[in-house]
């Protein structure tokens, strides 16, 4: 007869977690990443969320923090400079997002049919994607140059006598940065777009064509309600980037000319590393992080319900 397995003592029991795996080895393959939230997330949220309730302007050393409750909000809620920035950045994302999600979604639709090089193309779109801002504006700025640029020569020779100056101009500056903001990001959508459309079930399709569906009764019956769950992601991704732009405005407008380009994340910098105003600019940041998760939470409840599966 064999000898009884007797459990090991509970002294000496190691922890482990689903599966056998060690717990410690769970958290070291984790801390990089909880390492990099903590210092570049919450951590500066939190200070941020601290220096929004004082009145300090760096310069003077953490001595010179001076508590002020919630006068800076109260001064947001005054101040018209303010609220014209939330007016442009209210114009910039209402226009740029649906303006990129629609030509992202068109050339999704478009790669996702019978077209030869998809993959090479696929890559092309998606590289303004991860190229640098600087190196877009700077691309940008050549072709809307008032005088030499190719989009205003290209212009004058349809018969155009006096095109717009665009980026120098204060009635086309903000709508130049949401046509380039929105090229920007159009190949990102596309490829999540395309990615969500490959892994619709062909069945259905071959369902409705039976049934005598055309292709526009397809895309909005069982195309468009397959990709709302696609959709609500890329809406509230984008609208927080364009909430937060800034180097694009930065490196073509510097907010002008005069304030006609100056959102909510140029004025916050304006206040904070041109003014010294840090506690005035975290409180702005503060509001428009509000803001976003306000808008965020919208998106997320509309959707409920609408697509396909729910």
């Amino acid at each position: 007869m064999s000898a009884a397995v007797l459990p090991a003592p509970i002294g000496r029991r190691r922890r482990r977690g689903p599966g056998g795996a060690s717990v410690t080895a769970g958290w070291l393959f984790i801390l990089p990443n909880l390492l990099g939230f903590l210092a570049f997330t919450l951590i500066p949220l939190v200070s941020g969320i601290g220096i929004s309730f004082t009145d300090w302007n760096v310069v003077s050393g953490l001595s010179g923090i001076r508590f002020v409750g919630l006068d800076n909000f109260a001064g947001l809620l005054k101040d018209a400079e303010f609220w014209q920035a939330v007016g442009r950045t209210a114009l910039y994302a209402g226009v740029g997002v649906p303006l990129t999600m629609i030509g992202g979604l068109i050339i999704g639709l478009c790669l996702n049919g019978p077209v030869f090089g998809r993959s090479a193309l696929r890559v092309i779109f998606f590289i303004p994607h991860i190229v640098s801002s600087i190196a877009i504006g700077f691309v940008w700025l050549l072709l809307l140059h008032p005088s030499s640029g190719l989009v205003n020569l290209a212009l004058q020779a349809t018969g155009l006598a006096h095109p717009p100056t665009w980026l120098v101009s204060q009635d086309w500056a903000l709508a130049s940065l949401i046509l380039i903001t929105s090229w920007a990001g159009m190949g990102f959508h596309a490829v999540i777009y395309l990615s969500a459309l490959q892994a619709l079930p062909e069945d259905l399709y071959e369902a409705a064509e039976l049934d005598g569906a055309g292709p526009w009764h397809r895309f909005t019956t069982i195309t468009w309600p397959s990709l709302m769950p696609t959709t609500t992601f890329l809406a509230i991704m984008s609208m927080i980037g364009h909430s937060q732009g800034f180097g694009l405005i930065a490196f073509l407008t510097q907010g002008g000319p005069g304030d006609s380009s100056t959102t909510l994340s140029y004025l916050m910098y304006q206040n904070g590393f041109q003014y010294y105003r840090f506690g005035y600019a975290a409180a702005m940041g503060i509001m428009s992080f509000l803001g976003v998760l306000l808008l965020s939470a919208f998106f997320w409840r509309f959707q409920r319900g609408r697509g396909l599966y729910s």
